[in-house]
């Protein structure tokens, strides 16, 4: 499926590289990547971003514990100054009244001082936070941003679920149906690809609804392909759709879907052949299947 990119609304994804259609790959192998130079330029424009404004909150704390420091000494040299001035107020009986007075006023000045400095200081502290905490938040988002581009870059990147065979979806593509190519564009979403494994097909026919009752889930059946007339692959019946569908002749006639397992593999057995069912000797309840 063409990625979904997460934060980005993009028309369309142009396909830059593409395994041929028949490939055999295994699990992890690359499939399809997409062209990604957008995503890649935004990751590295973020990145280098998110490293400035992460030198900018450093700065921020640095400065902070400097001012911090610097503040808690003048208060620190406040609270020496108020002790003195006390000392000075418990000599004021021998002390002139000039003194006495100076020294009143020296007590009432570092008193208001230290108050001032305390009061100051707490709020020089949340002030400082408040500036940090903004520099982290941008830094942050950007690196969010950042995170986005990369996951985007490596969805651009398809990689096989399984191991199996490459097949390529039909789609609808530039006014027509038509199998993608190398530069083509797709629609995020788009269905474009599948790995199938050989080993395990099944076939999806149709059944009329006067063969239904005589169908039981379990019982083995033959598979022939068009493609190849004198191949027969043994099968099983894995599913009967039990919600019938309108007939092309009738609204009144029925068909019903079913589900066939294929029973071991061949190299001539592809996905998207078209093929018959067989299920009994007669040859009554045989059933195209696409």
């Amino acid at each position: 499926m063409a990625p979904m990119l997460a934060g980005q609304q993009l028309n369309t994804l142009t396909i830059t590289r593409l395994v041929p259609s028949g490939t055999r790959v295994k699990e992890g192998d690359l499939l399809a990547e997409f062209d990604r130079a957008a995503q890649m330029r935004d990751f590295i424009d973020k990145q280098a971003e998110a490293s400035d404004q992460n030198d900018k909150v450093e700065e921020a704390q640095a400065k902070e514990i400097a001012d911090r420091a610097k503040d808690e000494t003048e208060l620190l040299q406040a609270e020496d100054a108020l002790s003195k001035a006390k000392l000075e107020m418990g000599k004021v009986d021998i002390l002139s009244r000039i003194d006495a007075e100076k020294a009143s006023e020296d007590l009432d000045e570092t008193q208001a001082t230290v108050a001032q400095l305390k009061e100051t200081f707490d709020l020089k502290r949340k002030a400082a936070q408040a500036a940090i905490r903004i520099l982290e938040m941008q830094r942050d988002r950007t690196r969010e941003t950042m995170l986005h581009a990369q996951a985007n870059a490596a969805l651009m990147q398809i990689r096989a679920p399984i191991a199996g065979v490459v097949v390529y979806n039909t789609i609808w593509k530039q006014n027509a149906m038509g199998e993608v190519q190398e530069g083509d564009q797709v629609r995020p979403g788009v269905r474009f690809m599948q790995v199938v494994n050989p080993a395990a097909m099944e076939v999806l026919a149709k059944v009329n609804q006067e063969d239904l009752l005589r169908l039981t889930v379990g019982e083995p059946v033959r598979v022939y392909l068009d493609a190849y007339p004198d191949l027969v692959l043994p099968g099983r019946l894995e599913s009967i759709d039990p919600m019938g569908q309108p007939g092309g002749f009738s609204a009144q006639l029925r068909t019903f879907s079913v589900t066939v397992s294929i029973e071991g593999s061949n190299p001539r057995l592809m996905p998207d052949l078209s093929a018959a069912v067989e299920i009994g000797g007669d040859g009554s309840g045989k059933s195209p299947a696409p």
